[in-house]
């Protein structure tokens, strides 16, 4: 990105050890996102040793609609018990986490409780998990809270030796398809940069839109 391109640098952040389902809504409507007590949003990132503008997204869950990999995936994993409630962390979630980080060459993460807080009475938001056994044995998990009017994305993780199952994009839509069926207008999934990146697969989704950081969610074509 050439200097006279960068915009002005957004860099914010606070403490918060609860929020409301409304103020929740409107933090994630104004790009914000958390791990545990701490939200944080900023427009600038670096990525390969080059400044890249921050894009946060979000899905309209009335305009969604499953893309024929998004299918595959679907089938793919029919055989596996999917099962969303109320967070839990347990042994087997640490075992799965302690593998999953095994993927990244860069940032690896030491706990999980970087991301999530240890328990339902330190969380700031309505925590949920989605959990993914094949035969009694855990091979995904990811967390999400609950606003009032949307769902948003906390972390996932993934049994590395499970990739061919693209177990991450199959959380990912059953999130999905559990805020559809529960009412909900939004789901925020994260970040991605602009340009190609390691997070590009958080813009293969219909229904997509993107924060221009100017207080206005647009369109985003696939």
């Amino acid at each position: 990105m050439r200097d006279a391109e960068i915009p002005p640098f957004i860099n914010e952040a606070f403490e918060a050890a609860s929020v409301t389902h409304g103020q929740y809504d409107l933090l994630l409507k104004d790009g914000w996102r958390h791990f545990g007590t701490y939200f944080f949003r900023y427009n600038l990132g670096v990525y390969e040793g080059g400044i890249r503008r921050v894009m946060p997204l979000r899905i309209r869950l009335s305009d969604f609609c499953l893309s024929k990999s998004q299918r595959r995936v679907l089938r793919r994993n029919a055989d596996l018990d999917v099962s969303i409630g109320p967070f839990c962390v347990t042994p087997e979630t640490h075992d799965l986490f302690e593998r999953h980080k095994r993927r990244f060459r860069s940032g690896v993460p030491n706990s999980i409780y970087d991301f999530i807080a240890r328990d339902a009475e330190s969380s700031p938001t309505e925590l949920f998990e989605i959990t993914v056994r094949d035969h009694g044995s855990l091979v995904a998990a990811s967390f999400f809270d609950l606003a009032e009017h949307s769902v948003s994305a906390i972390y996932g993780c993934f049994d590395p030796d499970e990739t061919a199952r693209s177990l991450g994009i199959f959380t990912m839509l059953k999130v999905i398809e559990y805020a559809a069926n529960h009412g909900f207008e939004f789901y925020y999934h994260g970040y991605a940069y602009e340009g190609s990146s390691f997070y590009d697969y958080k813009k293969g989704f219909s229904g997509l839109e993107q924060f221009d950081w100017q207080g206005n969610w647009k369109t985003m074509t696939e």
